[in-house]
């Protein structure tokens, strides 16, 4: 469940991408996730079948890694619902 912070996360995110762009459109994710461990294969998981672009670049010590994704949306709602998405993924910062 939503908490309130991330509710306002949102809804204030949802409004500066309808702003912001024309729909549909790409979107560019960046996530950074611990190098060792499932988190890059859930995240591209989560984004199969989407047509993405994946890229994935490792920290200078290898401990992090940087995996940016480039998809075609059709509006706000589907970038926020994939952010939701990578949230559930422990241990990943997004950007």
């Amino acid at each position: 469940m939503e908490n309130k912070e991330s509710k306002d996360f949102y809804a204030k995110l949802k409004i500066q991408l309808a702003d912001t762009s024309i729909w549909p459109a790409k979107y560019l994710y960046k996530f950074i996730v611990p190098s060792l461990g499932p988190q890059i294969a859930e995240i591209e998981h989560i984004f199969d079948n989407t047509g993405a672009v994946i890229t994935n670049k490792v920290s200078s010590k290898g401990k992090y890694t940087s995996v940016s994704i480039v998809v075609h949306l059709k509006n706000p709602d589907a970038v926020i619902e994939k952010y939701k998405e990578v949230s559930k993924v422990k241990g990943v910062i997004s950007l």
